[in-house]
């Protein structure tokens, strides 16, 4: 089982280097296709892709992490929906889209075809776009290569792979270090360090590491993960040939529009280290960590992270034409 940054399905990593998780397992825009009620469009292969839309106002389009992790998991983003609408992609094979007949087109830089067909599909001139963990790295491929069409971006617990920033062991034992009074640690603690070291594969006993709480609320969201995800997909997302980093920082080293990049306190990937790193490339980047926070902030406080999320998108820097 594959688990990453939108659940607890992380790949498995080598021994020094961790490449996954991410997470533990408006005016002008065309009427959208529905099928049962769901809207839906077709990719440029034909392949029909799913949204769903939560809350009203001026579209916020979030891709998922995972990777490939149904987006149901991300909610309503702790009540951010009453702010914008919230334009939720089930990425290809995912959620309510349907398979692709190539399971190439997983891979990370192929899917931003898909976000940009949700563009033209919805009319819209240029977007706000935020992505979470894996899908962080689809956002920031999507506006190297369509800056023009990116208004505001958010990158919310997202480990930059796209940037060539990947998270290590050291940093994400670090972070579990610092859970060391939690009730759940001794008996999560040694199973984090098999899994880092390549020596055992996803254990759910560690599950407690990816939240800032490990509440009811927490346990119910982890429980799902099972159900969501795509390992197939996820196997191919980072697979070779989906990431050139010195070409996307290039590309982004020169994107002007606002970018909010946001850890949580106690995420180990990425940490906040290597969060503020990320945002370091962007020439208008802004840089938050939300306390307490694992790596699903909208669950460990929802009332900080809509705050924050919606005092940038409410900022000053927004285009109008």
């Amino acid at each position: 089982m594959i688990r990453q940054g939108g659940g607890a399905h992380f790949l498995r990593p080598g021994p020094a280097v961790v490449r996954g998780p991410v997470e533990p397992h408006c005016t002008g825009r065309s009427p959208p296709t529905k099928i049962d009620g769901m809207p839906t469009f077709h990719a440029s292969d034909g392949t029909e892709i799913a949204y769903h839309l939560r809350g009203e106002g001026e579209p916020l389009v979030v891709l998922p992490g995972g990777p490939m992790r149904a987006s149901a998991y991300l909610g309503d983003l702790g009540g951010l929906a009453a702010h914008r609408q919230l334009v939720l992609l089930d990425l290809r094979g995912t959620g309510d889209s349907a398979v692709p007949a190539d399971p190439a087109t997983y891979r990370c830089d192929r899917l931003v075809d898909d976000v940009e067909m949700l563009r033209h599909h919805m009319g819209l001139a240029h977007m706000d776009v935020l992505g979470h963990s894996a899908g962080g790295s689809l956002a920031m491929l999507y506006a190297a290569r369509y800056p023009e069409r990116v208004a505001k971006l958010m990158l919310v617990t997202a480990i930059p792979w796209a940037l060539g920033m990947p998270v290590t062991a050291e940093e994400r034992l670090a972070a579990a270090r610092s859970r060391a009074d939690e009730s759940w640690f001794m008996g999560a603690f040694p199973a984090f360090e098999a899994w880092l070291a390549g020596a055992a594969d996803f254990d759910p006993v560690i599950a407690p590491f990816f939240y800032g709480r490990w509440d009811e609320a927490a346990q119910e969201h982890d429980a799902r993960a099972e159900y969501e995800f795509n390992d197939e997909a996820a196997g191919i997302y980072g697979s070779d040939g989906a990431y050139d980093p010195p070409a996307t920082r290039s590309e982004l080293a020169r994107f002007t529009d606002p970018v909010l990049v946001l850890a949580g306190e106690l995420d180990g990937g990425p940490c906040p280290g290597l969060a503020r790193r990320a945002a370091e490339v962007f020439p208008n980047g802004e840089f938050a960590v939300q306390p307490g926070a694992g790596h699903y902030p909208w669950l460990d406080d929802p009332e900080w992270f809509v705050r924050r999320v919606a005092a940038f998108l409410g900022g000053i820097g927004r285009r109008t034409g």
